[in-house]
């Protein structure tokens, strides 16, 4: 046992990270060296959206093509790098929400920014939005509220499993938290997608509401992207009331 955690004080040591994000669970035992958590600063948008579309988009939970066309591979990227830009690129101008589907909220200024994960050969093997957004209420009138609300989190599929989900998760919450002053962190997730569901639980997120009418895109087998319904969960945390802050969120 003594081993195995002077192992892991030294792979915290060793990491480099902007944020200093801790490393959890054993995963990050068998992390590769040389692994950065940076801010995208409004650059590598076209690499980060190209990464994400292979990382997200092939394979996608609900039935999604295990491998993407040329052609879907072309539509995707356009509209993800498209996206990132509007998104994520330093401008005061409003930017567009998260493609896909009727979940596209709409950021209310500048407060906005990806976090890259980068390998040794500074190649993107991660990544995590975080923005200041319209939040619903969900309370029957069509209410919402503005708050860092976190999307476009993915691990490449060589690196999963090794803690870096984790790290990203923080590094938005840090942003969110110490950057723009917010106690508290949301997301939307699909409700089929039980692994992220799990991730966000074990971080501290708890679900406050569903919606079962939402709408996402799905890369078919045939070289279709098909538009289906899909059940979003929109996810909570207590980022600003210090150790005893998830008690009472």
């Amino acid at each position: 046992m003594r081993t195995i955690l002077l192992a892991y004080l030294a792979i915290c040591i060793t990491t480099t990270a902007a944020f200093a994000p801790p490393a959890f669970g054993l995963g990050a035992l068998f992390r590769p060296p040389n692994i950065k958590i940076i801010k995208s600063d409004g650059i590598r948008l076209e690499e980060a959206g190209k990464f994400f579309v292979d990382a997200f988009w092939t394979g996608k939970v609900g039935g999604g093509a295990d491998t993407l066309s040329p052609k879907q591979a072309f539509q995707l990227e356009r509209q993800q790098v498209a996206e990132f830009n509007k998104r994520y690129r330093r401008r005061a101008a409003k930017q567009s929400g998260r493609l896909p589907g009727n979940y596209a909220g709409q950021s209310l200024d500048s407060s906005s920014e990806l976090v890259l994960c980068v390998n040794g050969s500074d190649e993107v093997i991660g990544c995590a939005g975080v923005e200041v957004s319209r939040i619903k209420k969900m309370d029957g009138y069509d209410s919402s509220f503005s708050g860092p609300l976190m999307s476009n989190l993915a691990i490449s599929r060589k690196y999963r499993r090794k803690g870096l989900a984790e790290d990203l998760v923080k590094a938005a919450e840090n942003i969110a938290r110490r950057e723009w002053g917010y106690d508290d962190c949301y997301l939307y997730v699909e409700k089929r997608n039980t692994p992220a569901i799990k991730l966000y639980q074990k971080l501290g997120y708890k679900s406050i509401w569903e919606d079962d009418s939402a709408t996402t895109l799905l890369p078919t087998g045939d070289g279709r992207i098909a538009n289906g319904k899909t059940t979003i969960v929109c996810m909570k945390k207590r980022i600003g009331a210090g150790l005893f802050g998830n008690l009472f969120g």
